[in-house]
């Protein structure tokens, strides 16, 4: 269905809505340079790093360059959110390894007894957020439309360059974007049509998945704008 132009279908209103997110990203990356890529805005910031040198103890990527992943526990203000995965139909066991703690630390916070072990919530670098965004994208392409074989913390060669990274970032996106728009009524509603494995996609239907996938993209990307906006004033002063 088309109204002036503009397609009100399932489909084809969440690529309008990818794809206007997808043009505003892609004016407010540009410029990026390395340094302000990796510039760390506060001590103890996630980053993308040399094997060997990650603050986390997950850090993953196949190459010299890895992500750092591995928060000791999942903040307070985060709690609504694992009740939400729990409500949509993600176990225990993958909610546990999506945030990096133990089972029995996701079974305290649905059962309500759980008191915060640390109110930390990790600041990131821009490498970090994009990083992110690319490798859960490449994953799920992987495991929707690829060979569902591979595992999605080894897809992205993760890069201490800008420009490197970006334009292996806005390659992946047009993949997806492709794929996407192929997609058929049918396998919007199929459940499990997306087989990620560090999600609840293989328990939702398609169009939830590219609901979820959207809202990621945008969330980051604002991020990562208000990351740039900081850059800028970092040296300014009042008055």
């Amino acid at each position: 269905m088309e109204t002036e132009g503009a397609r009100t279908d399932r489909l084809g209103l969440l690529l309008g809505q990818f794809d206007q997110a997808r043009e505003m990203a892609q004016v407010r990356l540009t410029g990026l340079g390395d340094e302000e890529y990796l510039w760390e805005p506060v001590a103890g910031c996630w980053s993308v790093r040399r094997r060997g040198e990650a603050a986390t103890p997950r850090a993953y990527g196949p190459g010299e360059w890895v992500l750092d992943k591995g928060a000791p526990d999942i903040p307070a203000n985060e709690y609504a959110e694992v009740g939400r995965q729990a409500a949509g139909g993600m176990t225990v066991a993958k909610i546990a390894d999506d945030w990096s703690v133990s089972v029995e630390r996701v079974e305290q916070i649905l059962a309500h007894t759980g008191e915060p072990e640390s109110d930390e919530v990790p600041v990131t670098t821009i490498a970090w957020r994009l990083g992110h965004l690319h490798s859960c994208l490449a994953g799920r392409w992987e495991w929707t439309f690829g060979e569902r074989r591979q595992e999605p913390k080894l897809l992205v060669d993760f890069t201490p360059s800008a420009a490197l990274a970006l334009e292996r970032f806005w390659a992946l996106i047009d993949g997806w974007r492709d794929s996407v728009a192929a997609v058929t009524e049918e396998q919007l509603d199929t459940v499990g049509f997306s087989q990620y494995p560090y999600g609840s996609d293989p328990d939702d239907p398609f169009i939830a998945v590219l609901a979820g996938a959207n809202l990621e993209f945008i969330h980051h990307m604002a991020e990562i704008a208000l990351l740039r906006d900081l850059w800028r004033a970092r040296s300014t002063t009042p008055g």
